[in-house]
């Protein structure tokens, strides 16, 4: 039996696995995906690599800023670029209001990577069930193994609406009413991304590296992911739709059509008619992108005898740094739900523990 089974792989179940396994916790990270860090994704592909989710970090909290500045230090982050265009009913306008964007020039996933020393990962598992033990414990069932798992307490950390298909067959029996109805309350807006290569020779590339669509039905952002880049050997962009287009095709079996249409309207929208016509492409969609109404806590614990707490970035809705900080709240509730060992300077011991082994 382990002390703690964490529940995905992204930014705030890694920060929460981390800080209880720092504090003495015997702890294991499941994640159903092949490589860590959830919308903190790279895709390698064609010689490069592409962030097609989160594209950026814009830390506001002083927490952050001391997260973001120890990954830079270690040439982990670096900045992007302090300008995000907009185009508003066809008319490009630059930025009113500066402030830097930081990126990775290896991908957005060396930022979860940087989380992931000393912990025990088991990825490609998806958990089908969670139940209780007669021995007061929880089990949890692993899919592609068959294999099983016990723990002393859980930490969900996965986007509400797939947490709730997991733990709604517990029932009112072993998970309170209002836990069960707090958890539902939380939706995301969806998102298509595509990414597209063009040969070296495509010009004009434009003025801008990162670019918002304002109002426009169909196209949300797009980025020049290819200048994050060291040494570019072409031009790649990822382009990311708008909530309502997501919707609208969010079950096509096929996306490349629906990729191909994202291209055609940027193109149109940029008057860049190249990039109508890339290399190659490739598209993914995403159900939970963006937290549209988030819950208002740093975490969602359950009333049950087992600790059971939920987190991520739906816990405050700012994406990757409202996943850090929900990641570390749970982690003291559960903490404080078990053995309630001493947790000196909680919000900063992640840090710590991170610029010791990013120097090692």
């Amino acid at each position: 039996m382990t002390d703690i089974v964490v529940i995905g792989a992204g930014m705030a179940g890694l920060v929460c696995a981390q800080q209880l396994s720092q504090a003495g916790y015997s702890v294991v990270v499941v994640d159903k995906s092949r490589g860590l860090g959830g919308r903190l994704a790279t895709r390698r592909l064609h010689g490069t690599c592409a962030d097609h989710g989160a594209c950026y970090l814009k830390p506001k909290g002083e927490l952050f800023k001391r997260f973001v500045e120890i990954l830079r230090s270690r040439h982990i982050l670096e900045v992007w670029t302090d300008e995000v265009y907009e185009l508003t009913a066809g008319a490009l306008s630059e930025p009113k209001n500066r402030s830097p964007r930081y990126v990775a020039p290896a991908g957005m996933s060396a930022i979860a990577k940087s989380l992931a020393p000393g912990l025990e990962i088991l990825l490609n598992q998806r958990v089908i069930a969670i139940t209780p033990t007669p021995e007061n414990s929880w089990r949890i069932t692993l899919e592609s193994s068959n294999e099983e798992l016990t723990a002393k307490a859980i930490v969900v950390a996965i986007p509400a609406p797939q947490a709730v298909m997991l733990l709604e067959s517990l029932g009112e029996g072993v998970l309170d009413t209002a836990f069960l109805d707090n958890l539902r309350s939380v939706e995301f807006y969806p998102c298509i991304s595509a990414i597209a290569g063009y040969p070296p020779t495509s010009q004009p590339l434009p003025q801008w590296k990162a670019l918002t669509f304002v109002d426009d039905a169909d196209l949300a952002w797009i980025g020049l992911d290819s200048s994050k880049r060291p040494n570019p050997q072409q031009p790649h962009f990822v382009v990311q739709s708008s909530a309502d287009f997501a919707q609208h095709h969010l079950e096509s079996q096929d996306l490349e059509p629906v990729g191909q249409f994202m291209l055609q309207r940027a193109a149109e929208s940029l008057s860049l008619p190249w990039l109508n016509t890339p290399e190659w492409m490739q598209v993914h969609r995403w159900r939970y992108a963006f937290p549209s109404r988030p819950w208002h806590e740093a975490f969602l614990s359950a009333r049950t005898s087992l600790p059971l707490v939920c987190c991520g970035d739906w816990c405050g809705g700012n994406l990757a740094e409202s996943a850090m900080l929900s990641g570390l709240a749970a982690a003291d509730e559960i903490n404080h739900q078990l053995r309630d060992l001493p947790l000196d300077n909680v919000n900063f011991l992640v840090l710590q523990y991170l610029l010791c082994q990013i120097i090692s």
